[in-house]
C-alpha cells in the first residue's frame, strides 16, 4: 500500500493525542491518512484500530466519566451510524475529503473561540449532539468534533472532559464496526489495515496517557490544537 509508513505514523501520532487530550485522534489521523488511502478504507480501518483503546486508556477513564450523558451520546450516535455509512458508500471520494478538511477546520476555529455555556444541557440536546456525531463519524471518521464542542463548551475540568471523551469515542468505534460490516463498508483492505494499525495506535495512546497531567489545563489543549491545524493543511485535496 503506497504511503503505508505515513499512515502508520499518523495512527501512532493520533494515539498520542488521544491518550493525552482525550480527543483529536480522528482529527489527526483521518486527514493525514486520506492523503494516501481512500476514505472508504480509512474510516472503517480507523474505527477498528481505535478498539485498542479498550485495553489502554478506557479502564482508567471509565471510572471518572459522567455515565448518564455519556451513555446517551453513545446510544444516539450508534443509532445514527447507518445514515453515516450510507453517505460514506454513496458520496464521491473528493467530496468526503473536502468534507473532512472543512469539518476539521471549522471545529478548530470553534474550539479556539473559547465560548462556554452556563446552563447544563438536557437529554434532548445531548441526544441531538450524539445523533449528529454518529452521522459524521460513520461517514468521515470524525465522530468527535461535535461532541468535543459540546464538552468543551461547559465548565468541566480537563480531567472530566478527557474521561468523558475517551469513554464515548472508544465505545462508539466499537459499536459502529458491526454496523459497517452489515452495510458492506468493512472491506478486506480496511479490515487488514485496521489490524496493522492496532499496535501503533495503542502504543500512541499509552504514551499520551503517560504524558497527561490534570493540572495542565491549557497545555494539553494547545498541543492538540496545533496538531489538528497541521492535519487540516495536510488533508487538503489540492495537493
Amino acid at each position: 500500500m503506497p504511503g503505508l509508513g505515513w499512515v502508520i505514523f499518523a495512527a501512532c501520532l493520533a494515539g498520542v493525542v488521544y491518550g493525552f487530550a482525550g480527543f483529536g485522534s480522528a482529527l489527526v489521523f483521518v486527514p493525514m491518512a486520506v492523503a494516501f488511502v481512500p476514505p472508504l478504507v480509512v474510516v472503517p480501518a480507523f474505527h477498528l484500530s481505535a478498539v485498542m483503546s479498550l485495553f489502554t486508556v478506557f479502564p482508567r477513564a471509565v471510572r471518572l466519566a459522567e455515565p448518564r450523558s455519556t451513555a446517551a451520546l453513545i446510544i444516539t450516535s450508534t443509532l445514527a451510524a447507518p445514515l453515516g455509512i450510507y453517505l460514506l458508500i454513496s458520496l464521491p471520494e473528493e467530496v468526503l475529503r473536502w468534507a473532512v478538511s472543512i469539518i476539521v477546520g471549522l471545529t478548530l476555529a470553534a474550539l479556539l473561540s473559547g465560548r462556554r455555556y452556563t446552563t447544563p444541557p438536557g437529554m434532548l440536546a445531548t441526544g441531538v449532539v450524539g445523533f449528529a456525531a454518529g452521522t459524521m463519524g460513520s461517514s468521515t471518521g470524525l465522530n468527535g468534533p461535535i461532541v468535543i464542542l459540546f464538552r468543551l463548551g461547559g465548565a468541566d475540568s480537563a480531567t472530566q472532559i478527557r474521561a468523558n471523551m475517551l469513554v464515548f469515542l472508544t465505545l462508539n468505534s466499537l459499536f459502529v464496526i458491526p454496523v459497517m460490516a452489515l452495510q458492506g463498508a468493512l472491506s478486506a483492505a480496511a479490515f487488514w489495515l485496521g489490524l496493522v494499525l492496532l499496535i501503533p495506535y495503542g502504543l500512541g495512546t499509552v504514551i499520551g496517557q503517560a504524558l497527561f497531567r490534570p493540572a495542565w489545563q491549557g497545555i494539553y489543549r494547545r498541543v492538540a490544537y496545533a496538531l489538528i491545524a497541521a492535519s487540516v493543511i495536510v488533508s487538503l485535496p489540492i495537493w
